[in-house]
């Protein structure tokens, strides 16, 4: 593979600013790095051959065995036919294609069947992970034995506070309780007096940090527990929510594909509650140019599927570790109807 083909993928993820216009792309900057890394690795083959709390600034493991990443195995909690976890699978893969490794991506929402996932591919001697945490407890002990067996881990996406308690070399995400946050705030500003936060997936770390982390920024703050699996079943419930409490006037919905459920139920519920959003997909922004959606936030999910290739492929052949025991962070960066139209495209290639 030729360098010039790597800085073409790449440069996808960064379209030109238009004069004048502020966009949540200013974020995209950090990339210009990684465009430099991606495209020597590919140019060059390297040398031959009890939820855990994180401890910033621990050093990593040292290499076991210096050489090429030829096999990386991807192992997540997306749920079958999630449009967020797709783009995080786009990344990844295309970062193989840049780099000449192959990647396996395979996903759970059921916590032990994600565990069973990784020790499969620990069986299978792969010379990189990556897993997303929703559960650290869990997966602990997976990863632990993935660890121990000389394979280098990158966590990504939710189980930041647990990552390097665990080994893994690096974390790459946003942090969810800063993200909620800053959406709360948002909502407050807004105009908004009381929130409903809905969450997806139970039993998810990063989904009950995002609904503390908003109650902070927000103030007074109801939950309400849906299944993503189930998104008739998800309309009713934000629906029902709406309808027994008439002074909920803001809804902040942890993922996509809910956000459209979330708008649909309180149209039926005839409230006028404002939406907003974790993440993108094509309803997203559809709802954000109609103005049914006030805003989402983006956390730039590529760059969880692709940076990850990047930092097993520096760490197996030049042992060279990132971040120093801190979390690489993607996001938050938002997205509302000024701004949509400069990723919208971006989106339909599902690279964000």
């Amino acid at each position: 593979m030729t360098t010039k083909s790597t800085p073409r993928r790449l440069r996808r993820l960064v379209p030109p600013r238009r004069a004048g216009h502020r966009t949540p792309l200013r974020s995209a900057r950090r990339l210009v790095p990684w465009i430099a890394v991606a495209a020597m690795l590919a140019a060059c083959s390297g040398p031959a051959s009890e939820t855990p709390t994180a401890q910033t600034g621990t050093p990593s493991p040292a290499p076991t065995a210096a050489g090429a990443l030829r096999n990386v195995a991807v192992v997540t909690h997306g749920s079958a036919g999630d449009a967020f976890w797709n783009v995080v699978k786009n990344g990844a893969e295309t970062a193989g294609k840049d780099l000449g490794v192959h990647v396996d991506y395979q996903a759970s929402g059921d916590p032990a069947q994600q565990a069973k996932l990784i020790d499969n591919a620990v069986a299978q001697h792969v010379d990189g992970l990556v897993v997303s945490m929703a559960n650290p407890q869990a997966l602990q002990t997976s990863v632990r034995n993935a660890v121990t067996a000389g394979i280098p881990v990158v966590t990504i996406n939710s189980g930041e506070s647990a990552s390097v308690a665990l080994g893994a070399i690096g974390h790459i995400g946003q942090s969810e309780e800063l993200a909620g946050q800053q959406a709360g705030k948002r909502l407050k500003a807004a105009g908004k007096t009381k929130l409903l936060c809905v969450i997806h997936e139970a039993g998810n770390i990063g989904a009950a940090q995002r609904c503390a982390g908003a109650t902070t920024g927000f103030g007074v703050t109801t939950t309400l527990q849906v299944d993503i699996n189930n998104p008739t079943d998800a309309q009713a419930r934000i629906k029902g929510a709406l309808e027994s409490d008439p002074a909920i006037d803001a809804v902040l919905t942890l993922n996509s594909q809910i956000a459209a459920r979330a708008v649909a139920g309180a149209g039926e519920a005839h409230s006028k509650a404002a939406v907003a959003t974790f993440d993108l997909n094509s309803d997203v922004v559809d709802a954000l140019r109609a103005g049914t959606l006030l805003f989402a936030i983006d956390q730039q999910q590529y760059e969880q599927g692709y940076l990850p290739i990047v930092l097993l492929r520096l760490y197996k052949s030049n042992a060279n570790t990132v971040g120093g025991g801190t979390p690489i962070q993607t996001g938050p960066a938002f997205v509302d109807k000024s701004n949509v139209d400069a990723i919208a495209t971006l989106i339909g290639q599902g690279t964000r």
